[in-house]
């Protein structure tokens, strides 16, 4: 008998054993009723691995009666799907067949193109997975053809029923009783990172490897700990996990949640993304916390300097300094918004000539010298004298407004009393 993974083994035979998925697979879920419903359209199936996306098409094929072709996009080319759609018609495929192409996303545009023809004349239904966003990986023509469905990540309590019934085909295959100790289904289940298939992996080595005493497998929380390690990590530097801790990361420093923000530093750091951290840090000193606290960007600085000097994994103390203190430090975001305000009039033509003052003297022509009418602040009092540097046509914008942070308000006030 040939070997069979245990992540195969297990996989749900109908709608009502596959993990999670509840919003789309659930009794009411829309999904549900279109397969139910027996006339399947296109579909592009968007999430992580492992939340069910190849075991639901397997599941449409079955209940629809067609054959399911499987190719993968990192390998398959047009003349697979040629050669399928020469069965069509025949006696194998006499309704047409359901073709589950896997990572769309790796078919260039010519290629997907190509997918069109293929899925306007009915004789194919396409359903295509994904781990990257649709609406940025797959182009419009088959998107506006396909309709999306998106499989979230298993909880820890979703896929905990999926491990004890791991557990319990193993204990059939293997012949003995699991003697498992507290917390490891538990543990597990939390440490898959919501990938049923890791799970099934990591119970189908701790179990083949489990000690054997007195015709029981004994399975060790300690043996579960090292089986599992960095397993729950989902993380791809080319993928929209990246980015997502990466935003989450900033818009944590914003949020100044000091918990939240070194939570996702971590994330980062474990994945040894050390430079993706660097950059939000080194980011945010100025866009979050800008004039509200000025000497942020100095000490952010060192610590990255620091960072980068020792390496991981002593970089993670100067990195999660910073991130403290930019989570903790006063926000404003005065700088950020006046230069996209300056930028905005740039963009949109508002600009001028440079006032005849503020323009490089030795920029005349020879014999064309004029006089230039520079006021030099340092001498008048306070280093300050009134005169205009924006151009004519918009010598009244404003576009740094003064934050509402102790700092910025004193700076207000001393010039405030200046120019008065």
């Amino acid at each position: 008998m040939s070997y069979r993974p245990l992540a195969d083994e297990i996989r749900p035979e109908t709608l009502d054993d596959v993990v999670g998925q509840s919003h789309i697979l659930g009794k009411d879920g829309l999904l549900r009723r279109i397969i139910e419903s027996g006339s399947i359209p296109n579909l592009i199936f968007y999430g992580p691995s492992g939340t069910g996306k190849t075991t639901v098409a397997n599941i449409i094929a079955k209940q629809t009666n067609r054959p399911l072709h499987r190719l993968n996009a990192t390998t398959a080319s047009i003349s697979d799907i040629k050669a399928i759609m020469e069965e069509i018609g025949t006696f194998m495929a006499p309704e047409g067949v359901l073709l589950y192409l896997d990572e769309i996303q790796y078919f260039n545009k010519k290629q997907q193109q190509s997918l069109l023809e293929f899925m306007e004349n009915g004789k194919i239904t396409l359903i295509a997975s994904t781990t990257e966003n649709p609406y940025f990986a797959v182009f419009n023509a088959v998107l506006s053809r396909a309709t999306v469905f998106e499989f979230k990540q298993h909880t820890a309590q979703d896929v905990l029923p999926a491990v004890n019934r791991g557990i319990s085909m193993m204990e059939q295959r293997l012949g003995a009783t699991a003697e498992c100790e507290d917390g490891v289904r538990e543990h597990i289940a939390a440490s898959c990172g919501g990938d049923v298939r890791k799970a099934m992996n990591a119970i189908e080595l701790l179990l083949t490897s489990a000690k054997r005493s007195k015709g029981k497998l004994l399975v060790t929380l300690e043996d579960a700990k090292l089986v599992s390690q960095q397993s729950a990590m989902r993380y791809d530097r080319e993928g929209d996990a990246h980015f997502d801790i990466a935003s989450a990361l900033m818009k944590s420093l914003r949020g100044s949640d000091p918990d939240a923000a070194l939570h996702y530093l971590a994330r980062l750091l474990e994945a040894g993304d050390m430079i993706t951290a660097i950059r939000r840090l080194l980011c945010s000193a100025s866009e979050d916390v800008g004039m509200a606290y000025p000497q942020a960007v100095q000490i952010v600085k060192a610590c990255v300097d620091s960072a980068l000097q020792l390496g991981l994994p002593e970089a993670r103390l100067p990195l999660a300094q910073a991130t403290v203190l930019l989570a903790t430090a006063p926000k404003s975001n005065s700088v950020y918004a006046g230069l996209a305000a300056a930028m905005e009039d740039i963009r949109a033509g508002r600009t001028g000539d440079i006032p005849r003052e503020l323009q490089n003297v030795h920029a005349d022509s020879a014999g064309m010298e004029r006089e230039q009418g520079y006021k030099y602040p340092h001498d008048f009092p306070n280093h300050w004298v009134k005169q205009q540097y924006l151009p004519d046509a918009i010598k009244d914008r404003k576009y740094y407004q003064y934050g509402d942070n102790k700092t910025e308000q004193a700076a207000k006030k001393y010039w405030d009393e200046i120019k008065k």
